[in-house]
């Protein structure tokens, strides 16, 4: 058996597999329906054995289509790596960077350190989403993305990892709430409040319903917005209560009219964690940003964990 896979296969295999439809693997891929399904009937045909299996909701990997997935991401890591450690020769350094992380993550910790990174970095760009911290460390696990960043909630065990930022949550009531003069209060006090929260689909509101699932609760939303200073300023409007990110209510509290309370649940105590599967694995360019991630928390909890 002769396989003759160039990398534009291994990488609309790799599409097709994330994005779940051949359309949507194709779009992501930058070709045509019809080519797309060519090239992966060609590698089927080369095989002989069907690697993806198809219905009406979309294609999944076949036991065959899902070791191909393996070896196209090391094939492509590889390539990725080489680029990186020839680019200092070239004329620049130049790569892509698939980095996931939390709610608070994105909204406020990251859009200034990577704005920097990219600044003094114009060969690198970085993909960069919002998932709930567990999705977070699963994507570094399966290597689906390069780096994470999520709560140290989470199990991270086999994965390398650092503190980037203290991110506490704490409480935002309006100034007249019958909780504003408590300095502490427990999720259980609240959490038959009603709420202003984040959208569906925000990594926080997920994680928040699921310590109230714990609860036996279900979280009453009067209005879902889609961002921190939304929240806390319909919150000084006095409808409902919110829980955010420590850094939001200290930067808002004022401007807002809200009260920001210290929640006692160990939970909402927490850290923002960067995580990688190996640190010395990852092409010279991830590494630095790394780096310039870690260093920007310098001073503010930041330090080595494993």
């Amino acid at each position: 058996m002769r396989m003759r896979f160039d990398l534009t296969d291994l990488r609309l295999f790799l599409n097709v597999h994330e994005a779940g439809t051949i359309t949507g693997g194709a779009h992501n891929s930058h070709m045509t329906l019809a080519s797309a399904s060519e090239r992966i009937r060609a590698m089927e045909d080369a095989l002989g054995v069907p690697l993806l299996q198809r219905d009406r909701r979309g294609v999944q990997a076949t036991p065959a289509g899902r070791t191909v997935v393996h070896h196209a991401r090391l094939v492509l890591q590889q390539i990725e790596r080489m680029q990186g450690d020839l680019g200092d020769y070239g004329a620049g350094l130049k790569g892509h960077v698939r980095l996931l992380c939390n709610t608070s993550a994105l909204s406020e910790h990251l859009p200034q350190v990577l704005g920097d990174f990219l600044a003094s970095h114009p060969g690198i760009s970085v993909d960069l989403e919002e998932r709930p911290s567990q999705e977070v460390v699963d994507a570094v696990r399966n290597q689906t993305c390069d780096i994470g960043v999520a709560s140290d909630s989470v199990d991270l065990s086999g994965l390398a990892h650092f503190v980037f930022r203290a991110d506490p949550l704490d409480l935002v009531v309006p100034r007249d709430h019958a909780l504003a003069q408590h300095a502490v209060v427990r999720f259980a006090d609240v959490v038959d409040s009603a709420f202003v929260g984040l959208v569906e689909g925000s990594a926080l509101q997920a994680h928040l319903a699921q310590h109230a699932r714990g609860l036996g609760k279900r979280l009453n939303y009067r209005i879902r917005l889609r961002s921190f200073e939304s929240v806390c300023r319909v919150v000084g409007t006095g409808i409902g209560v919110g829980i955010v990110p420590r850094a939001v209510a200290l930067r808002w509290g004022r401007s807002t009219k809200v009260k920001r309370i210290l929640l006692a649940d160990p939970w909402a105590t927490r850290n923002l964690i960067l995580c990688v599967r190996q640190l010395e694995a990852l092409p010279v360019y991830a590494q630095q940003l790394v780096q310039h991630v870690l260093l920007s928390g310098q001073g503010r909890g930041s330090a080595p964990v494993s």
